[in-house]
This record gives C-alpha cells, sequence and structure tokens, in this order.
C-alpha cells in the first residue's frame, strides 16, 4: 500500500507544480477491476486501524478533502468510509460561512469539529477555503471585516503561516493531519456537470454557480498550487490524488489513510493482572447455575 501512495505524497512544498500531476493517473492498475481486490482489503484495513483508534483513545484523525466541484469528495467519504463505526467518525461538510462565523477568526469554525481521542474526523472542504475560494473571490474576505491594519498584500503568506502552525499544534497534541487534494481535470469535470444535468436523479447535485466558477479555472489551480506549496510538511502532508477515476481516487485515499495510521503503532489496550482477576471472576459468577 505504501508503494502506491509514495507518488501523490508531497511532504514538502519546494519545487511543486501541479502541472507534474496527471489527474488521469491510474498508477499501476488498468481498470477498476484490477484494483477491486486491493481496495477491499484496504477497507478491511482502515476498519480493523480504526477499532484500535477507537479504542486506544489516545490519538485523533483529521483527514481533510479539498478539491474542485465535481472531483468527487462526497463519493469517496462515502465509499472510503463504509462499514467504518459510526460512533468514531464524524464527516464535517464546511459552505459558505455563516454570520457568525464571519465574526470570528477564519479556524474558529473549523476548530469546534476537530476529532476527539480516539475518533477520525473528516472535513468535507475546511479552513483551507480561506485561501482557495476567498482568494479568487476578494469580496469575500471583505465581508470578513478585518482590521485595515491587517488587510495586508502578505495576507496569503500570513494565513498559510497560521494553517501551518495551527496543524503543528495539532500534531504536537496527538491528532494526525491527512490532507487530499482530489485533482480532477476541467474536462472530466464538464463531463459530470452535465450527467448531473442529463440524469433526473443527478439534477440534485447541480447548482448554477458550479458552472460559474469553471471560468476562474485557471484562478483556481494557481491557488491550490501555492497552497501546496506553503503547507506541505511531513507531518502534515498532502496527497494530490487523480481524480477523474473516482475507483483510483478511492484506492489511494483509503492507502494513505491506512498507511498514517499504521504507523501510529495502535493496538488494543493490555489488561493488566488485577484486571484479569476482575475478568475472570465475572465469568465464574455468569457460568454460575441461576446466573
Amino acid at each position: 500500500m505504501h508503494g502506491l501512495i509514495g507518488s501523490y505524497r508531497v511532504t514538502s512544498g519546494r519545487g511543486f507544480r501541479l502541472a507534474d500531476y496527471d489527474p488521469g493517473d491510474t498508477g499501476d492498475f488498468g481498470s477498476k477491476d484490477e484494483a477491486a481486490d486491493l481496495l477491499t482489503r484496504g477497507l478491511d484495513a482502515l476498519r480493523d486501524q480504526q477499532e484500535k483508534l477507537y479504542a486506544q483513545g489516545t490519538w485523533a484523525l483529521l483527514v481533510i478533502i479539498q478539491a474542485m466541484d465535481a472531483a468527487g469528495k462526497d463519493s469517496t467519504i462515502k465509499h472510503v468510509m463504509s462499514g467504518v463505526n459510526p460512533q468514531g467518525c464524524q464527516v464535517s461538510s464546511f459552505k459558505a460561512p455563516s454570520a457568525e462565523e464571519l465574526a470570528h477568526d477564519f479556524l474558529w469554525r473549523t476548530t469546534a469539529r476537530l476529532p476527539e481521542r480516539g475518533h477520525i474526523g473528516v472535513f468535507n472542504r475546511s479552513y483551507y477555503e480561506e485561501v482557495l475560494v476567498v482568494r479568487v473571490h476578494p469580496e469575500i474576505l471583505r465581508a470578513q471585516r478585518l482590521p485595515a491594519a491587517v488587510m495586508s498584500k502578505q495576507i496569503w503568506k500570513e494565513r498559510f503561516e497560521d494553517i501551518s502552525g495551527f496543524e503543528r499544534h495539532l500534531g504536537r497534541n496527538g491528532v494526525t493531519v491527512l490532507k487530499f487534494f482530489l485533482h480532477v481535470s476541467k474536462e472530466e469535470q464538464k463531463k459530470r456537470f452535465l450527467e448531473r444535468l442529463d440524469m433526473p436523479a443527478k439534477n440534485w447535485k447541480f447548482a448554477a454557480g458550479d458552472v460559474r466558477e469553471r471560468a476562474h479555472w485557471r484562478e483556481y489551480m494557481a491557488a491550490y498550487e501555492d497552497m501546496i506549496r506553503h503547507t506541505a510538511t511531513p507531518e502534515a502532508p498532502w496527497f494530490v490524488v487523480p481524480a477523474d477515476h473516482k475507483w483510483f481516487t478511492r484506492l489511494v485515499v483509503s492507502a494513505a489513510i491506512v498507511d498514517a495510521m499504521k504507523r501510529l503503532g495502535l493496538a488494543f489496550p493490555t489488561v493488566d493482572r488485577a484486571k484479569k482477576k476482575e475478568l475472570a471472576a465475572a465469568a465464574r459468577a455468569l457460568r454460575r447455575p441461576g446466573a
């Protein structure tokens, strides 16, 4: 599994170029059928690791998924997290901020949704929107009513520094951060938008604003590239995941999560001698006639 994800893991942004990553890449696999067995085994391994994470109750895992519209964020979350114990996993989707959220610093609304120890938290979009959509649409930044003194030309660099510091803080407090950019091509996005228009069962997914955002494609790609350059670290890496083939996207995402959890050395809690005596006494009591 480690060999599968190495090509897509970015731990240092120095020299990073989004153009070096092919949205249509499928690694060594020629088809979905060839990867089916590995995906099944990956999901089984994820369930096993999550049970240990939950039982141990010391580490937490934060999975951040960023992408353009129709890149497959929802379906990736649905498939990768299928079968995972819902008691130990929470998915948070972040839309346009509310008036209350705009009245706080840009990390406030996501901080409240961080996973507790023993849990997996999945962010469908995140605080990274503040250096993506807000950067492409400056009018959103103006709506945040920041003091003029902090609205400098360095604001994006400063936000990158704030985000990296925040993620470093999380790591020092037992929260492992994994970040995925689902890299879809403009051509594939168009194809998926047309499917949403042509298929009644998918009409509900379509929003006219999604098409308007396509006019800013180059600006978004530049923003994503700059974001990854400034916030990819060994402790909180980015994974630039090819997203033109959803089955391969799911394979890479699940493999990366399993790999990260295995690195934590998770294990079920051991039982000490006193606890073993207590359990043995409970077993004897249950086996007595009439118990």
